[in-house]
């Protein structure tokens, strides 16, 4: 019954102020509202719940991605924009910050304001 329903995105943050400048300024993403709880985000058909006031530490691992149809495009646009990608030492193009993993499918990460582990993919 899930898989027809539309999914909505929750990340962590301290600042919602800067938050909001990444997701709406950087990632293009569009503005909902902005409340005691959280600062909504609309991606696509996704709404992206950017919670407020959270006591945490970032996580070492992907916490929300997107699926793209040219990941290089992606990355060339989302780096024009300010966004900053990781470059970790497996990935093959350490100019992007691309992997390409066994199959081909093709990952590259950055991280939101708050150190939270963002990711594209584009899939074979």
């Amino acid at each position: 019954m899930l898989a027809g329903c539309k999914l909505i995105g929750f990340v962590p943050t301290k600042n919602s102020a800067l938050s909001r400048e990444f997701y709406e300024g950087k990632l293009g993403f569009k503005f909902v509202s902005d409340n005691q709880f959280a600062l909504v985000m609309q991606a696509g058909e996704s709404m992206i719940r950017v919670v407020k006031g959270a006591k945490f530490t970032p996580a070492q691992y992907t916490v929300m991605g997107w699926e793209v149809t040219d990941i290089e495009a992606m990355v060339k646009w989302l780096t024009g924009r300010g966004v900053t990608f990781e470059k970790y030492p497996f990935a093959q193009d350490q100019k992007q910050g691309i992997w390409t993993t066994p199959n081909g499918d093709k990952i590259a990460w950055f991280k939101d304001p708050d150190g939270n582990v963002l990711s594209l993919s584009q899939h074979v």
